[in-house]
């Protein structure tokens, strides 16, 4: 069994600095506008002919209303009505792509994200699931891993019931924060009695899992007012608690500009925020994962994590990281084989393409060789936080030291202050350094920038 992660403020204050999150190496800041939908064509037939599993991504961009803290690719709509053309589109390339897919390749994972993707009717959310079904094998209800992201305030008991009939078996609902404050300062005000219902829903329905996304440096939060939703999510005992990082970035995300800078909590407090926020999971029995994701021992990915069989992909963590995943709608990326692939962002453009009978893919990268060790090696690290490095050599041909004999004297000083444990066999992280497993993982990244003179945080 893993050790408990451990808060070392020192470590933190030396090492943490804002960087990837590594669903993917490279990162999509990497993708170019070489590739397109040729080379997604020829990937995905070199799928079928290895009869590689799947996993497929569903971007519904809708959202009644718009939250100010987002930064997901959305769509803010009154009218219903209006997710209707991107529904026609959707299918097109549904058909699109599962032509050139075999029958034979099940579908062992399904995610529906947004957005709001409870935006569409029950008779839309029919209509595509039926469309799923038609062109993809999806896996029975027994094996297959199908969620979709939750706003509590678009979802009552039929729903949950329709969702739960359409094969859903697991959710992510989105809380961010419970304080009725913080709440109002990003346009996002809804109860815990709202998050309870869609919760017993789910229990009797028997969905399998249940994860609660949070937020911490919110305008507004305080480390006492952060604990207070963190305690009420506790006792509400979802399978998974994700608690992510809030980034302010109001010249690329516009609803930003709507928060009140001077309302942001200090860099202090948000650490505060975080160590009371490990502290409560921990007591409460929550393994950390990794990244900003805890789970209850029996949850499948922390079992997953203790069989060493945990995996990374563009879902987060997965155990279904061997399949190829398929993205589709609006900005959805695609990972086959060694191929990212990556739609049209704007819906307009997607919607055009798609309505001329062409896919939408606008941009990617294909990995070679030093991209797959690097990306072995960053998986390794943030799954199973330690890596064997013959491993590499078995696997590549070629040995860790000598290979990253340049990032050897800042692992040896990461060593020296016990952030990680390094002999000639391995490389671990440390408990005290398990928050801060990106900025290991950025020394084998060789597509970083040069880092600006400004601090930047991740935490």
């Amino acid at each position: 069994m893993l050790d408990a992660i451990r808060w070392d403020a020192d470590l933190i204050h030396r090492y943490d600095q804002d960087g990837p999150r590594y669903t993917a190496y490279p990162t999509p800041l990497q993708f170019n506008c070489k590739l397109g939908s040729f080379d997604l064509l020829h990937a995905l037939r070199s799928s079928r002919q290895a009869a590689r599993p799947l996993s497929l991504y569903v971007h519904l961009p809708f959202c009644a209303d718009i939250c100010y803290h987002c930064q997901r690719n959305k769509v803010i709509a009154k009218d219903r009505g209006r997710a209707l053309p991107y529904l026609t589109r959707l299918e097109k390339e549904i058909e699109l792509i599962g032509c050139h897919l075999s029958p034979e390749q099940v579908v062992e994972q399904l995610h529906f994200g947004g957005g709001t993707p409870t935006f569409l009717g029950h008779a839309e959310l029919r209509r595509l699931m039926s469309h799923l079904r038609k062109h993809f094998n999806l896996q029975n209800d027994d094996h297959g891993d199908f969620s979709i992201d939750i706003d509590p305030r678009a979802a009552d008991w039929p729903t949950m019931g329709l969702l739960r009939e359409l094969g859903f078996n697991r959710i992510n609902i989105g809380l961010q924060d419970l304080d009725p404050d913080v709440q109002r300062a990003i346009n996002r005000t809804q109860t815990l009695k709202q998050t309870q219902t869609v919760m017993e829903a789910a229990r009797t329905l028997q969905f399998r899992s249940i994860q609660i996304d949070l937020t911490y440096g919110l305008p507004l939060q305080t480390p006492e007012r952060f604990a207070h939703t963190m305690a009420a999510v506790i006792a509400l005992q979802p399978e998974r608690v994700s608690v992510a990082s809030y980034v302010h970035l109001p010249e690329r995300y516009m609803a930003q500009r709507k928060i009140n800078p001077a309302e942001l909590p200090t860099q202090p407090d948000k650490l505060t925020m975080l160590q009371h926020s490990v502290e409560q999971l921990t007591r409460a029995g929550y393994r950390y994962i990794g990244m900003d994701l805890f789970a209850l021992p029996d949850d499948e990915l922390a079992m997953a994590q203790e069989d060493g069989a945990l995996q990374r992909s563009f879902h987060g963590y997965t155990t279904h990281g061997h399949c190829d995943l398929v993205g589709l709608g609006v900005s959805a990326i695609s990972q086959v084989g060694d191929l990212y692939c990556q739609n049209n962002s704007d819906i307009t453009l997607y919607q055009q393409s798609l309505g001329q009978g062409q896919l939408a893919t606008t941009r990617g990268l294909r990995c070679n060789e030093d991209d797959q060790i690097r990306r072995y090696t960053i998986q390794a690290l943030f799954c199973d936080f330690e890596l064997r490095f013959d491993e590499i050599e078995s696997i590549f041909g070629v040995s860790f030291k000598s290979y990253f004999e340049q990032t050897w004297p800042a692992l040896e000083q990461m060593a020296a202050d016990g952030l990680i444990q390094l002999n000639a066999d391995a490389m671990t992280i440390l408990p005290a350094g398990r928050l801060l497993a990106h900025a290991v993982c950025m020394q084998f990244d060789h597509c970083l920038p040069p880092r600006p003179a400004s601090r930047s945080y991740a935490m």
